[in-house]
């Protein structure tokens, strides 16, 4: 018998996964990405992500965050950033030059996902309390420790600054425009 407090788990996280993916959609669409909209995140539907992001749910963060503090790393993350090529972490390689791991220039459309992405993530997570800045505030939180191509992290922060100033349907406007050229 299933226990209860893990039945409503699976249904709140898919209840968030589903939204969080309405939103991309929409946010795709909107530049004109349709492919990437369609296709966010089908990973997390995966046995490898969904079970333990059911085990993990919290609904104020990502279950990634609790199955690292828990374990130290988070299977659900790894296998995710691998097969998703709009998080900057699949972008990233070992230089043989430099003999380090770096981050490696995105796509455009990867980037534009990415923004998407980072947009409805935090319209899921803070709900009523969501503002057009909110993206770049966690975008500039995480700034010290992120290994991302600098041009790559550029652009984004550009998105993100012009979404803050100008607001969606400017900067949507603007990805179409830069993406279809």
């Amino acid at each position: 018998m299933m226990d209860h407090r893990l039945l409503l788990n699976i249904v709140r996280h898919l209840k968030t996964v589903c939204t969080h993916r309405y939103f991309v959609m929409k946010h795709c669409f909107k530049a004109g990405l349709y492919w990437q909209g369609l296709t966010h995140d089908l990973s997390k539907f995966s046995p490898t992500e969904f079970i333990i992001s059911c085990k993990m749910y919290q609904g104020t963060r990502s279950p990634n965050e609790a199955e690292r503090e828990k374990k130290g790393y988070s299977t659900a993350w790894m296998h995710h950033k691998g097969r998703n090529k709009h998080h900057f972490e699949y972008w990233t390689d070992y230089n043989h030059i430099s003999r380090k791991m770096e981050g490696v220039k995105m796509p455009l459309i990867y980037v534009a996902e990415m923004f998407c992405d980072r947009v409805a993530a935090s319209k899921v997570y803070m709900g009523k309390s969501y503002t057009d800045s909110a993206p770049l505030e966690y975008f500039h939180r995480g700034e010290a420790v992120r290994l991302i191509h600098p041009d790559t992290s550029k652009l984004l922060e550009m998105l993100l600054t012009m979404l803050s100033e100008q607001g969606e349907e400017y900067t949507f406007a603007y990805i179409r425009r830069i993406i279809h050229k």
